[in-house]
């Protein structure tokens, strides 16, 4: 399999761990939306529960990130954030009102937060010189795993009639299944280093620096998925129906991402990652004002298959553009700052367009999207000149 994939042992490792992780996290990411509103929340509830997850997750990713370049140590704060992730999920099957997937989705995207930084740093280790083929192999095996918990998440609920806890807590199992090949993953022994917290943010070059504060605008916009699904689901009106097609669409969002995530990855190689991350930004703030249009289920499709190739053109290329930008003793530090600066644009990014939804109308939060999208694009542009 090495072989034919050409990438190393350790990134075919994590990627089945992400595989098993991601069929875990979709059986309920489809849902969450849903449940949240089955619960009394409405469109503000959703972009806080949306955009506080993300931004505590990013918290610890630059920190954990930062720890482990100081101690040396990978695996302890990826196994540690594998586990915890998967134990909230499990205790998320217990939620009886909105307050506690509060609580619990913050939580579980802590354990994001541990891991993240960490094991993005051994796949750049493991991969010097094809980092973007192995960020694009990792995004692929992720992705797989979201369409398979995406589509077993639908069958349980349509054809089986799982109610959304015992998915949830199925589901939590399933991320227990995922500790299993972190066993094998062989890390560089690092000794531990003397490293100032405040002095190692410094150092990041300009460039990084440049490309993180417009990374972070883009996703003052980018707003989470879960408005995306509430989008559709308010054009099925049959209560079984208008759960279970959103789901079918995030499938096929998942689908289209995973189809292109590992072929961009090569083409970064080739032709550089600036490029598709402009395209990536713009295509995005397309899409979101089409979906002010968003009335059939034929026009759904092609939404949600364009939302598809947005992620596939920006979320691995940015990595491995951060990696490429980061000094090879601070990588993990770079990319945890990284994904902390993105993470913590997303808290008021799902307050704006929470509020937008409930306060003024679902289409202003499209509107607000796609603005800054496209404003992305042309800043990113203009500064790689």
């Amino acid at each position: 399999m090495r072989k034919i994939w050409k990438v190393s042992t350790n990134v075919i490792l994590l990627g089945l761990v992400s595989f098993l992780t991601d069929i875990s996290s979709e059986m309920i990411h489809p849902l969450l939306p849903l449940f949240i509103t089955l619960l009394g929340g409405g469109g503000v509830a959703v972009g806080i529960i949306g955009g506080v997850g993300d931004g505590l997750s990013s918290i610890l990713k630059v920190l954990s990130g930062f720890l482990s370049d100081k101690s040396g140590k990978r695996m302890p704060f990826i196994f540690s954030g594998y586990l915890l992730s998967s134990l909230c999920k499990i205790a998320l099957s217990l939620s009886t009102i909105w307050q506690h997937i509060l609580i619990l989705r913050p939580l579980e995207r802590v354990g994001k937060g541990l891991r993240t930084a960490p094991r993005d740093a051994i796949i750049a280790d493991s991969s010097v010189k094809q980092r973007g083929r192995a960020f694009g192999f990792h995004r692929a095996m992720d992705t797989s795993g979201a369409v398979g918990g995406s589509f077993l998440a639908f069958f349980l609920f349509y054809f089986l009639n799982f109610s959304f806890k015992r998915i949830f807590l199925l589901a939590g199992f399933i991320g227990l299944l995922a500790l299993i090949p972190l066993f094998w993953v062989r890390t560089k022994r690092r000794g531990k280093r003397i490293l100032s917290f405040k002095v190692s943010l410094k150092e990041l070059s300009p460039s990084l620096r440049k490309f993180v504060f417009i990374a972070t605008l883009f996703a003052l916009g980018n707003f989470s998925y879960m408005f995306f699904i509430l989008r559709a689901r308010d054009f099925f009106p049959s209560p079984k129906l208008s759960v279970a097609l959103p789901i079918l669409l995030y499938i096929w969002f998942n689908i289209i991402y995973t189809l292109f995530s590992f072929p961009l990855g090569i083409l970064s190689d080739k032709v550089g990652r600036k490029p598709l991350i402009i395209s990536g930004y713009f295509l995005f703030g397309v899409t979101s004002l089409l979906f002010i249009w968003g009335k059939s289920w034929i026009t759904f499709i092609l939404l949600f298959g364009l939302y598809g190739l947005v992620y596939s053109l920006i979320d691995g290329q940015q990595r491995s553009f951060v990696s490429d930008l980061a000094k090879e003793d601070l990588k993990a530090t770079a990319l945890g700052t990284f994904h902390t600066c993105v993470g913590l644009a997303a808290i008021p990014a799902g307050l704006i367009a929470g509020s937008l939804w409930q306060y003024v109308n679902p289409e202003a939060t499209f509107i607000y999207g796609g603005t800054v999208g496209i404003i992305s694009a042309i800043v990113f542009l203009n500064l790689s000149q």
